[in-house]
C-alpha cells in the first residue's frame, strides 16, 4: 500500500514538474507587456493620486487591471488564431483610409508612451547619480538601444532582461511598503469601494486608466505570441492560448500589486504627513527624511528600471504599429532617435516632468477605443478567428470594457470644459 502511494506521489511530482516546465516555455510575452503597465506614467499618476486623495483611487487600479487582463487575452488570442498581429489584421480587413487614421492615432499614443518612458529613465539616472538631465536623457537613449538590439539574438533574451527589470521594480516597492506601514484596513476598503472625491480626482483616475490599460501593448501582444505560435492544429493553438492566459494572469497581477503599492506608499507617506507631491524629484527627496535614504534609493532604482524597460518595449510596439498598419519598415535606431526628441525638448525647456507624464497618460486613455474596438470587431468574426471566435459572454464583456473607457473619457471632457480640473 505504501509503495503504491509512493508511486502515485512520484507520478504527481513529475506531472507537476512537466507542467511547470511547459509554463516556463510559454512565459514571457505577458511580462514584456506588463512593463507598460508599470511604466513611469504610473509613477506620476499613482504618486499624485496617493498624495492628494489618500487611498481613495486604489479601486481604479483594480478595475483597470481587470480590463487589462481581458484585453491582453483578446490580443493574444487574435495573434494565436490568425497568425498575424492586430495592425496586420486591420490592414487586411479595413479600407486604406481607415488604416491611415488608425495608424496616426496609434503613433500619437506611441509618442505619448515614449515620452513618459523616456522621461522616467532620465529622471531615474538624474535622481540616483545626479547626472544632468540632458546627459541622463542621452544615456537613457543609449541603454534603450542596447536592450532593443538584444532582440537580434532572439525574443527570449529580451524577455529575460525585461523580467529582471520587473523583478527589480517589485523588490524595490516591497521594501517601500515595508517601511511605509500603511493602514491596511483603509487599503482593503478603498480597493473594493469606488469613490471619486472631485473633478481633479477624475483627471487622476482617467490618468491611472491611461497609465494602466496601454493601447500600444494591445497591438504588441498579438505580435509577441508569434514567437511561440508554431502549432498547426486547433488543439495545439488552444493549448498555446491556455498557457498564454496563465502568463497574462501572473504578469498582470504582479503589475497590479506594484501599481497599488505605488499609490499606497504615496498615501501612507505623503498624504499622512500633509504633503501634496507635485514632482517626481520632490517624491524622491521627501522619502529620505520620512523613511530614510534606503527608501529614496529604492524609489530611484524602481523608476530607472521602469523607464529603461518600458522604453525598450515602446520601441518594439512602435515598429509593430508602423509596419502592420501602413507597411512602413523604419529602422529601430531611426525610430528611437525620432521618439527621443520630444522628451529632450521638454527637458531643455524645463517643463515639469510630472505634469507632462500625467497629461501623456490622459492622451493614452483617449486613444484606447481606437485599439480596442477594431480588436473586438475582428475577434468576434468567425471567418477570421475560426474556433477562437468570441463567445457571447466575451462579446458582452468587450462592449462593457469599451463603454466604461469611453464613458470615463466623456466625464473627463465634461470636467475639463466646466473648469473643474
Amino acid at each position: 500500500m505504501e509503495n503504491r502511494e509512493s508511486i502515485i506521489a512520484t507520478k504527481k511530482f513529475f506531472s507537476l514538474r512537466e507542467t511547470f516546465k511547459k509554463l516556463l516555455k510559454y512565459f514571457g510575452p505577458a511580462f514584456v507587456v506588463s512593463v507598460a503597465y508599470i511604466d513611469p506614467g504610473n509613477f506620476a499618476t499613482n504618486i499624485s493620486g496617493g498624495s492628494i486623495f489618500n487611498y481613495h483611487l486604489i479601486w481604479v487600479i483594480l478595475c483597470s487591471n481587470i480590463m487589462a487582463i481581458f484585453l491582453q487575452i483578446m490580443s493574444a488570442k487574435l495573434g494565436i488564431a490568425t497568425g498575424r498581429n492586430l495592425p496586420e489584421m486591420c490592414n487586411l480587413i479595413f479600407k486604406k483610409e481607415v488604416n491611415w487614421l488608425l495608424w496616426i492615432a496609434a503613433e500619437l499614443a506611441a509618442m505619448a508612451t515614449d515620452l513618459a518612458e523616456f522621461l522616467g529613465g532620465t529622471l531615474g539616472l538624474y535622481l540616483l547619480f545626479h547626472i544632468p538631465l540632458m546627459y541622463a536623457g542621452l544615456l537613457t537613449g543609449v541603454i534603450t538601444f542596447i536592450i532593443v538590439y538584444l532582440e537580434k539574438y532572439g525574443q527570449k533574451i529580451v524577455e529575460i532582461v525585461i523580467f529582471a527589470l520587473v523583478a527589480i521594480i517589485s523588490l524595490s516597492y516591497t521594501f517601500e511598503l515595508f517601511l511605509a506601514k500603511p493602514d491596511w484596513g483603509k487599503v482593503m476598503y478603498h480597493t473594493v469601494i469606488p469613490s471619486i472625491p472631485n473633478g481633479e480626482a477624475m483627471l487622476i483616475a482617467v490618468g491611472i486608466l491611461g497609465a494602466t490599460v496601454m493601447p500600444h501593448v494591445i497591438y504588441l501582444h498579438s505580435q509577441l505570441v508569434q514567437y511561440r505560435n508554431t502549432g498547426n492544429t486547433l488543439e495545439e493553438k488552444k493549448e498555446h492560448l491556455r498557457m498564454e492566459k496563465i502568463d497574462i494572469l501572473v504578469a498582470m497581477n504582479i503589475a497590479f500589486i506594484i501599481n497599488a503599492a505605488m499609490l499606497i506608499v504615496s498615501a501612507a507617506v505623503f498624504y499622512k504627513n500633509g504633503m501634496v507631491v507635485e514632482s517626481i524629484e520632490e517624491a524622491h527627496m521627501s522619502l529620505k527624511p520620512l523613511l530614510g535614504s534606503l527608501s529614496s534609493w529604492a524609489f530611484g532604482i524602481a523608476l530607472l528600471a521602469s523607464g529603461l524597460s518600458s522604453s525598450a518595449v515602446g520601441t518594439m510596439a512602435g515598429q509593430t504599429i508602423m509596419k502592420g498598419f501602413v507597411g512602413l519598415n523604419i529602422s529601430l535606431n531611426v525610430r528611437r532617435l525620432i521618439t527621443m526628441m520630444p522628451a529632450l525638448i521638454i527637458i531643455l525647456l524645463g517643463i515639469d516632468p510630472l505634469k507632462t507624464l500625467i497629461i501623456s497618460q490622459v492622451i493614452l486613455s483617449f486613444e484606447l477605443p481606437m485599439a480596442i474596438i477594431p480588436m473586438l470587431l475582428i475577434t468576434s468574426q468567425k471567418k477570421f478567428m475560426g474556433g477562437f471566435v468570441n463567445t457571447p459572454i466575451e462579446k458582452v464583456i468587450g462592449i462593457i470594457v469599451a463603454s466604461v473607457i469611453i464613458f470615463l473619457n466623456g466625464l473627463l471632457l465634461y470636467f475639463t470644459f466646466m473648469g473643474k480640473v
